[in-house]
């Protein structure tokens, strides 16, 4: 989303580079101390973060770490458009085209912003973002207003029904009807797998580096300069396929805000993995 820039560096293990056209942040240090730690900004209301954790190879249920409402999506939307524009295509019994191609891999590698403003009219903007979530089973999002993309709203455990439809076994795909085919899931996982190592950061907390497959999206607010930072995709833990979903809002600094993400998948994980564990042990009796 088009923003002012924080000038502030952060630093960690491998910087965060600066953008000026995707309001890429300079890095963070985590855990935050003290004050930063809660996310809160200096003197005011305390930032608010969700975590939705899937295991793809265990219970098959949702864990929801935090208060399961809305949040603006930023940039992890992007995911969406991609897969209303796949359905699309589908539905035209053709790939998707050279140009699209060219507009799809940037705008999920590198946050291409110019390039989901294309996309997100090719796909009818609100309308069509609404049409294909209907077939990929999300209940709780709503596309942003015109061509504002970024305001699209929704919940942590809707981004996990999303990545399901990209990272799971998937049903049967026709033409305007059923969801992602093989083809098109495995096109959206390869590029979430490729984003561009400065947007690393978010739910690559957990797992091994070479598990990743994320996007991320981090906005300020002009209304209030607070920052929504959210990070969404699969990591893998101890042989299991999780996914994992975090939004959060109200953050004093991109850097805070991807901070309180990271402890906050962590947390969420930790969560995910102990009630495979607990299921684990149930099972044998």
């Amino acid at each position: 989303m088009s923003s002012r820039l924080s000038r502030t560096a952060w630093t960690k293990a491998g910087a965060l580079v600066a953008s000026a056209t995707a309001l890429f942040s300079a890095g963070l240090s985590h855990p935050a101390p003290a004050a930063a730690a809660s996310g809160a900004p200096a003197g005011g209301t305390p930032a608010h973060a969700t975590a939705a954790v899937l295991d793809l190879d265990g219970t098959g249920r949702t864990v929801v770490r935090g208060d399961d409402r809305v949040y603006d999506t930023a940039s992890i939307v992007k995911v969406d458009i991609l897969a209303a524009l796949l359905l699309r295509a589908q539905d035209e019994g053709r790939q998707l085209t050279g140009r699209e191609r060219d507009l799809a891999e940037p705008m999920i590698r590198s946050s291409d912003n110019a390039a989901a403003d294309t996309l997100w009219r090719r796909i009818g903007r609100a309308p069509g973002l609404a049409a294909a979530n209907e077939r990929l089973g999300l209940t709780s999002t709503t596309g942003g207003p015109g061509g504002k993309w970024g305001l699209t709203r929704t919940t942590a455990s809707d981004q996990v029904r999303l990545l399901r439809a990209v990272f799971g076994s998937g049903g049967t795909a026709h033409a305007g009807s059923g969801g992602l085919d093989a083809a098109s899931r495995a096109y959206v996982r390869t590029l979430m797998t490729r984003v561009v190592p400065e947007q690393s950061w978010g739910v690559s907390a957990i797992g091994g580096a070479g598990s990743r497959a994320l996007k991320n999206g981090w906005l300020e607010r002009t209304t209030t300069g607070l920052w929504d930072v959210n990070s969404v995709g699969q990591v893998t833990v101890r042989g299991h396929r999780y996914l994992v979903a975090v939004l959060s809002d109200g953050s004093a600094s991109m850097g805070d805000g991807v901070s309180l993400v990271e402890r906050t998948a962590r947390a969420a994980m930790g969560d995910g993995v102990s009630l495979v564990e607990r299921t684990a042990r149930a099972a044998m009796g």
